[in-house]
């Protein structure tokens, strides 16, 4: 049987970490922690993630239809909740807030950026291909790699800021974190060892290291503006 250390979540996350420590080291979110980050950075980010979430949401919705049984049917059900009542609405706030504050329009509202696409087309793939296992795999590294990264924030952050210290508040709390847990022992449950052949669990390592190498580029995405030429 495996122990917490060696849960197959955790391989995963491990066999990343170099991609994870590329998360945790881009200059967004160190910016963002030192309030440094310009405004209309962080709009592009929100208004990215407001177009990004709804697939990310369909992705579990696709899981809950595929469901071979409750357990399964129960799990992505309550994910999909908390991105319909927490995390959306939580995002919607922060843009209202950023938009007050004077964040110029630097093309993130007009159109899904290149990597947004790319993200979402793969999540979307993933889900219409796969099973839960899959759609589980493809999941977990943004809402994982979120809680990690708020609490590497947490020590650092400048917590008067208006904006910032409300966008990382969020992922600290003990709801969402909750959240995550269930995701990944959700994950390691199905995984556990017999359950799945070693090529499937080489297929999932595939699925997790790719969303993870995605999420770097979403960042990457929000800090350099980049959007398609003729939306800027």
């Amino acid at each position: 049987m495996e122990t917490s250390a060696q849960t197959f979540s955790a391989r995963l996350r491990a066999q990343c970490d170099r991609i994870w420590a590329g998360l945790h080291a881009h200059p967004f979110l160190g910016e963002l922690a030192r309030g440094t980050l310009p405004l209309d950075r962080f709009r592009f980010f929100i208004e990215q993630d407001l177009m990004y979430l709804p697939a990310f949401a369909r992705c579990m919705a696709m899981g809950a239809a595929k469901s071979a049984g409750e357990a399964d049917l129960e799990f992505f059900t309550r994910q999909l909740d908390g991105i319909i009542r927490l995390e959306m609405p939580s995002n919607r706030r922060l843009l209202d807030q950023v938009i007050s504050l004077g964040a110029e329009d630097r093309g993130g509202s007009r159109g899904m950026a290149p990597a947004n696409v790319a993200y979402t087309s793969f999540l979307l793939a993933t889900a219409a291909s796969g099973g839960p296992l899959e759609i589980t795999a493809a999941i977990l590294p943004c809402s994982w790699s979120y809680i990690e990264i708020a609490q590497g924030l947490a020590d650092t952050l400048i917590a008067d800021h208006p904006v910032y210290s409300d966008w990382v508040a969020f992922y600290l709390q003990e709801e969402e974190a909750d959240l995550v847990m269930n995701m990944r022992e959700t994950f390691d449950d199905m995984t556990r060892e017999g359950a799945v052949s070693q090529e499937r669990r080489r297929q999932l390592a595939e699925i997790f290291m790719m969303s993870s190498r995605l999420e770097g580029l979403f960042w990457e995405m929000a800090y350099t503006l980049d959007q398609w030429p003729d939306l800027r």
